[in-house]
């Protein structure tokens, strides 16, 4: 059976090592389409990717359209209008939003696609570019299950566990889930951290500590590598790209008619953060956050 022809739309450092790794599997990743770094759709191009002008232009020529942005806005704006997907879906094509969305988003573009003839699935991701580049992706996946034993075969040459979880949006509101549970845990280990020094005790001793009983757990061990080893990058996602997650779920919280205790306290540091202007530093980094807190 032929391949499909695919689409991306977001070729940052996450989905410039997708659309590598789909080229490498033998895929025609035939039109990709950037925002405002370059090298991901230079690097697409010199293997064989048309740039398109548009995302109505990447939709008309592909089986497979991929979206991997930073927000539901930018979600939308490629999807709708004139020059969105929508406008330019191929009939039966599928639209696959690898980001991290709003499930109520998620869910209305379900249906606005589903009007032009096509199926959307949503399938956010866990782990990092550099597991990308290698295939070895959590995807979580979800949607119109014959759509997606129909695309299982592309997801399985992207992620190393691949889960169909439901209906359109269960993704969306898992992945959601996952990042609340992960940010908080970041930010109590790195005010942990920057509370032993304060209290004039040893990281190190902290850690050794921490980590011999059930509380080890890999968000821990990404946090002490920058607190006590200098090096943020065993976990690269940024701290604005933490807190509109964070945010995301409180919103998600808030429209099934709950407000989250427990988000509020990661919510409310990484705004901070961003405030600060710390947005563009990797979530580790918030050691620095609470360090500097604790000195005012």
């Amino acid at each position: 059976m032929s391949k499909p022809i695919i689409g991306f739309i977001g070729v940052g450092l996450m989905g410039s090592a997708m659309v590598g790794r789909l080229q490498d599997r033998g895929y025609d990743v035939a039109a990709v389409l950037g925002n405002v770094n370059r090298t991901g759709v230079e690097a697409a191009v010199a293997r064989g990717s048309r740039e398109a002008s548009s995302a109505r232009d990447v939709a008309a020529s592909c089986d497979i359209v991929m979206l991997c942005l930073g927000t539901s806005d930018q979600v939308e704006s490629r999807m709708r209008g004139d020059d969105g997907v929508i406008a330019g879906l191929k009939p039966g094509a599928v639209v696959i939003d690898f980001g991290t969305s709003l499930p109520a988003s998620t869910k209305t573009l379900g249906a606005e696609v589903a009007a032009a003839g096509g199926v959307m699935l949503d399938a956010p991701l866990g782990r990092t570019p550099s597991h990308a580049v290698d295939g070895l992706l959590n995807i979580m996946c979800s949607g119109d299950r014959a759509t997606f034993d129909r695309v299982e075969p592309v997801l399985n040459d992207l992620g190393e566990n691949v889960f169909h979880l439901g209906e359109l949006g269960t993704g969306h509101t898992i992945k959601l889930l996952n990042n609340f549970f992960a940010m908080t845990t970041a930010n109590a280990m790195a005010e942990a951290f920057a509370m032993a020094d304060k209290a004039g005790v040893s990281r190190q001793g902290l850690y050794d500590v921490m980590s011999a009983g059930p509380l080890h757990s890999g968000m821990m061990d990404f946090i002490r590598a920058y607190a006590v080893e200098g090096n943020p990058e065993n976990l690269i996602f940024s701290i604005k790209n933490a807190s509109k997650d964070v945010g995301y779920y409180w919103a998600m919280a808030e429209s099934l008619g709950v407000q989250s205790l427990m988000a509020n306290c990661a919510r409310q540091a990484m705004a901070q953060a961003v405030e600060d202007g710390r947005g563009d530093d990797l979530v580790p980094q918030m050691y620095d956050f609470y360090t500097a807190r604790f000195k005012d």
